[in-house]
């Protein structure tokens, strides 16, 4: 739960409605939620609503006690009958269970008695533990939007639920409000709990650690929990907070999914559960323990949720358009087409900082295409390596000796803008700002460290307002544009007090500073979450610079993410973070499929490879005004050695396949790649960028090869695009264009043909 703080609810109205059922059962105490209260009262607050966006229905009704989800799932019809539907998912009685088995309702309530994972979980200041009676009071169904409230009048309690879809998106937000008179001691507060249907299931969660984020897991549902609890106080590599939930053998085109996010940056808990009798429920909240003080009012953070019929491809659409369209707060001087090309110095010089060797590095960036240039950690206090000066936002000014406002207007001058570093929420134990607050420190003095750091109480005022002051003058100094926001460490123990404080404070920096860009990034892909990214503007997606790494998390990620705020980097020849040697054209075209950025020293490149860099960058600039636009689809290629997908653009006219080779196929030759997702009746033009660079290897009469092939949508998808041979460590670009009515390809401008594939001949 996020305490005082609001979750971050979309759901505009836009055209759809929610709509009330007839209300007509007022019958006795049983199975769908009632409490056995006063019958006219039951009467009053009967009902079941409705809310559709033509490609899911979710129904939820009320027989006086709390509210449940009847259906979650595909459309029904417009003049479904609910109350009749609400009457017949009524469950048998039989021996062994209780005479009025409870409802799976928005809160499942402990009270009722309910054989699972309750909704709520409360104590009294003393410590003794409350069994709240929640009775519905209040319902409002406007437009897309349906509020619910209920109380108990004996503990001075007052719950409320809201749940809003959104049609242009196709995602539904959900959270919950508690109330009280008195305080009380929030152990557990679940978001709207939503049921999951009978049959074979299959549990996808997202683990990983630090280099190797978003690694799919796969846990058949069956009876019990299934709890992913995460305690570091962050988002975190290990627990990122989203889930689909898939018949078995789903896949990008086919099989049922429910799909979920839980937007909280402070370390959630998820709870899938299988109860007794066969029905299954989800529920998401922030991880217990995260709000150890009593406390008169409490919030959840947004829970989204989308539902597919059609494979894993309409949530990744869902989710990318929520996250572009709704919750990243762009500007109209700065909208999701425009992101520049980015350069770090990071891999580059790390903490040696010298004037003069960064002003060549950022001329040499400036060559390559770079537009913006990011100067890492290293520029303040006196910030030799990672054991020191964490909190000494002051600039170096042995590095620096006249300030960095003259080195960012040399790289303006270069064309590019600048950005910069912090890590605002840390602090070194040798600093002087942890010399004059020891008081600010979060946790014991002796607790462990991590990285050579500790943590910040950011719930001080004081801290937020002092780093506020701090970073607002390194951004007035270097009117820089863009800052890469860094979280290197975990916290001592959950603490929502804290997520509050990094809230409060960017939300603080955002209104002071409104043209500039904020990156999330905590050591790389430790804090991407829904609730972030409604305050910034970037992600770093992981440390790990190595292209082979970053397919297979891109890859992932686009369930969750779009290419518009997912940075991706060119990185050494020699990566950093596994050693690998990798060709420039794999590691550029790798990049060139999300947001482009280089991190490598570019004094290291061949000739031949500034070129290939180069020539990528221009193709990524010729094509971001659409590309960044577009739905990343996950496309089935029958082996794990090759990652596809299809960047669509929204009106299906054009799109980019990118099919990775990251392995040795498991067979000889490679199989057809259906392209799902097109429009089946349109006819594209598809042509291979720089089909020249195949290995020799390649010895077919691959059509491909010699020229662009012509296929309406319906063949692309079932019969798929046959690419050449190519060796390990090869991106096959393949460009598409939706045919006029004449048979012409579509007229707007060229684009440059830079490349492709690997390196190797």
């Amino acid at each position: 739960m996020t305490g005082d703080a609001t979750g971050d609810a979309t759901g505009r109205e836009t055209g759809t409605e929610a709509r009330p059922g007839t209300g007509r059962d007022a019958g006795p105490a049983g199975p769908d939620g009632t409490d056995g209260g006063d019958g006219a009262d039951r009467a009053a607050l009967s009902g079941a609503w409705r809310l559709d966006d033509g490609r899911q229905t979710l129904v939820v009704a009320a027989r006086g006690g709390l509210p449940f989800v009847v259906h979650w799932g595909a459309p029904l019809a417009a003049d479904e009958d609910l109350d009749a539907l609400t009457r017949a998912s009524r469950p048998d009685v039989t021996g062994g269970m209780m005479d009025a088995p409870a409802a799976i309702t928005l809160c499942p309530d402990a009270a009722a008695p309910f054989p699972g994972h309750p909704g709520l979980r409360l104590r009294a200041a003393g410590g003794r533990a409350l069994h709240p009676r929640l009775r519905l009071t209040g319902v409002r169904a406007t437009g897309t939007q349906l509020h619910f409230t209920a109380e108990d009048a004996g503990l001075g309690l007052v719950w409320t639920a809201e749940i809003a879809l959104d049609p242009a998106t196709g995602t539904l937000a959900l959270s919950a409000a508690l109330a009280a008179a008195t305080p009380v001691i929030v152990d557990w507060l679940a978001a709207p709990v939503l049921p999951l249907p009978a049959g074979p299931r299959v549990a996808v969660e997202f683990a990983g650690r630090w280099c190797r984020e978003f690694q799919p897991v796969h846990r058949p549902l069956c009876p019990g929990l299934l709890v992913r609890h995460n305690p570091t106080g962050r988002t975190g590599h290990e627990h990122f907070p989203g889930l689909l939930v898939t018949t078995p053998g789903a896949g990008p085109a086919h099989g049922e999914v429910h799909a979920f996010h839980y937007g909280w940056s402070g370390g959630h808990m998820s709870v899938v559960e299988e109860l007794p009798d066969g029905r299954r429920q989800v529920q998401f909240g922030a991880v217990p323990g995260a709000e150890p003080a009593a406390l008169t009012r409490a919030r959840t953070a947004t829970l989204y949720a989308t539902w597919s019929g059609a494979g894993t491809q309409p949530v990744a659409r869902a989710f990318q358009r929520l996250v572009r369209d709704r919750l990243v707060p762009w500007t109209a001087a700065r909208p999701a087409t425009a992101r520049p090309v980015h350069y770090n110095c990071w891999e580059a010089v790390y903490f040696d900082h010298d004037p003069a060797t960064l002003r060549d590095i950022a001329a040499r960036a400036a060559r390559l295409g770079a537009e913006r240039f990011v100067l890492d950690d290293g520029w303040f206090g006196r910030r030799d390596d990672d054991t020191t000066s964490l909190g000494d936002w002051q600039v170096d000014r042995r590095k620096w000796p006249d300030g960095l406002g003259p080195f960012a207007d040399h790289v303006r001058k270069l064309g590019m803008s600048f950005g910069i570093w912090f890590e605002p929420e840390m602090i070194s134990p040798d600093s002087a700002l942890a010399r004059a607050h020891p008081d600010w420190i979060l946790g014991p003095a002796d607790q462990p460290k991590g990285r050579h750091q500790l943590v910040l109480d950011m719930a001080r005022p004081a801290v937020q307002a002092h780093l506020f002051d701090a970073i607002s003058a390194i951004l007035t100094e270097t009117r820089a544009d863009y800052v890469k926001w860094d979280h290197n460490r975990v916290l001592p123990w959950p603490d929502a007090a804290q997520t509050r404080g990094v809230w409060a404070l960017l939300d603080r920096l955002r209104a002071a500073h409104p043209d500039v860009e904020w990156e999330s990034c905590a050591s790389g892909g430790g804090r991407i979450d829904y609730g972030m990214l409604a305050r910034t503007h970037r992600v770093w997606l992981s440390d790990s610079n190595d292209a082979i790494e970053r397919q297979r998390i891109q890859h992932h990620a686009a369930l969750f993410l779009p290419a518009a705020v997912t940075g991706s980097h060119v990185g050494p020849r020699v990566c950093h973070t596994s050693g690998r040697v990798l060709p420039m054209a794999f590691r550029a075209w790798t990049a060139a499929a999300r947001h482009m950025g280089f991190e490598m020293d570019p004094r290291e490149l061949t000739a031949e490879e500034a070129d290939t860099l180069a020539a990528v960058t221009r193709w990524w600039k010729a094509n971001r005004d659409w590309l960044l636009g577009a739905d990343i689809l996950p496309l089935e290629t029958g082996d794990p050695a090759v990652l596809a997908e299809l960047h669509l653009a929204p009106d299906a006219a054009r799109f980019v396949l990118f099919a990775a080779v990251i392995d040795s196929p498991a067979q000889i030759l490679p199989r057809p790649v259906p392209l799902s997702g097109l429009d089946p009746a349109a006819h594209y033009e598809c042509r291979a960028l720089a089909p020249e660079a195949l290995p020799a290897l390649s010895r077919g009469e691959v059509a491909l090869k010699d020229g662009p092939v012509t296929a309406s949508g319906a063949a692309l998808a079932s019969v798929g695009l046959t690419l050449p041979w190519a060796f390990p460590a090869t991106v096959h670009v393949v460009e598409g264009r939706r045919l006029g009515p004449a048979g012409a390809a579509g007229r707007d401008r060229p684009t440059p043909h830079p490349p492709s594939g690997s390196d190797s001949q």
